[in-house]
């Protein structure tokens, strides 16, 4: 069934699924074997010259180092390209802010980051590329004087090498795949706040192959190892289940960290049971209670994404319109200097100069 709604979903893919969702264990094989009786085929393709492996790096905890870049698409039915930036933590693959704007100007790169460091505290350092929004070949950009003003440490990678940045880059392909590519956004409003909500997708529902199925907010929070129990027990509970009445429940849990203590719920049977620093309990889930009054938000409205946004208006600072032909900022102020006579003007027979 997974397989037949995501075509595109690996058998690494579908175990992680199986184990976040129903709790059924079923090793990437299994699922082969699986798909294989369902009558899938395995298609071989020819080897061919790799190139020399990657050195991966990944920082210790959150917060240590963000990475940072911009990617661009189209929006089809305005025929209008737009620019999205975006920050992900390198050691979770958490994307802690994003922004997407008409232009590719440095106020949304800086927009993004205030709000990602509101959201989410300061990172010890920021990885970026050698884009304009970044760094400039003359003197201090604006980025590199934000960073310096919270104390960030400011990473550049060399030119030419994507795989520096290859978190982030990797970010983009999944979006693109699972999102952008078959999306249709009603204008750039309607495509800030669906990306959004496909970001708090990939933050807390998506397991990442390369933090051993976990989602980003598993780690990025602290609560891997509590997820990893909590998955395990449930896995453990419901192949008994299985066995005695053959027909899996809705699974429901929740896992997480409050006041620095980790805790998780989880269904069993009929009851909802807490798990805390304090030992086990059972609770009572109450029905949430009707609006007090006709004023209250429409069931209909979409809600607002969680992953911590930027924006930026089109006459912010950065946005100014460029000089025409034969035109330049400093026109202003040699006027103002040649009339207070600080400066003259000498002619030659071709003109002023």
């Amino acid at each position: 069934m997974l397989k037949e709604s995501h075509p595109e979903w690996g058998c690494q893919r579908i175990s992680d699924m199986l184990v976040r969702g129903p709790a059924l264990p079923a090793s990437p094989a299994a699922v082969a074997r699986i798909l294989r009786d369902a009558g899938y085929e395995s298609e071989t393709e020819p080897t061919r010259p790799h190139e020399p492996k990657v050195t991966s790096f990944e920082r210790a905890r959150p917060n240590q180092l963000w990475q940072t870049d911009l990617f661009t698409f189209m929006l089809k039915r305005q025929n209008r390209r737009v620019y999205l930036v975006a920050f992900l933590d390198d050691h979770s693959r958490f994307v802690v802010g994003y922004g997407l704007h008409a232009s590719q100007s440095t106020p949304l790169v800086l927009e993004v980051f205030r709000s990602a460091i509101a959201g989410f505290g300061t990172p010890e350092e920021a990885l970026t590329d050698n884009g304009t929004q970044y760094i400039t070949w003359r003197g201090k950009g604006a980025f590199t004087k934000e960073c310096e003003k919270r104390g960030v440490r400011q990473i550049v990678a060399s030119p030419h090498r994507p795989q520096t940045l290859g978190k982030i880059e990797r970010f983009w392909g999944s979006l693109w795949r699972e999102c952008v590519e078959s999306a249709v956004f009603l204008d750039l409003g309607d495509a800030r706040q669906r990306i959004g909500f496909f970001i708090d997708h990939y933050n807390f529902q998506r397991p990442h192959q390369g933090i051993e199925g976990l989602t980003p907010a598993d780690r990025f929070f602290g609560a891997a190892e509590e997820v990893k129990r909590t998955l395990a027990a449930r896995v453990q509970a419901n192949a008994l289940e299985l066995a005695r009445d053959g027909m899996p429940k809705a699974p429901f849990y929740l896992t997480g960290q409050a006041g620095g203590q980790p805790f998780s719920v989880h269904a069993e049977g009929e009851r909802v049971i807490l798990t805390s620093a304090d030992g086990r309990r059972e609770i009572d889930l109450l029905p949430p209670s009707a609006p007090s009054s006709a004023s209250g938000p429409s069931p209909s409205a979409l809600p607002q994404p969680v992953c911590a946004q930027g924006i930026v208006s089109e006459d912010g600072e950065g946005f100014e319109d460029p000089p025409g032909p034969g035109e330049s900022a400093l026109d202003e102020g040699l006027d103002n200097l040649h009339e207070a006579g600080i400066i003259g003007i000498a002619t030659t027979e071709g003109g002023a100069s």
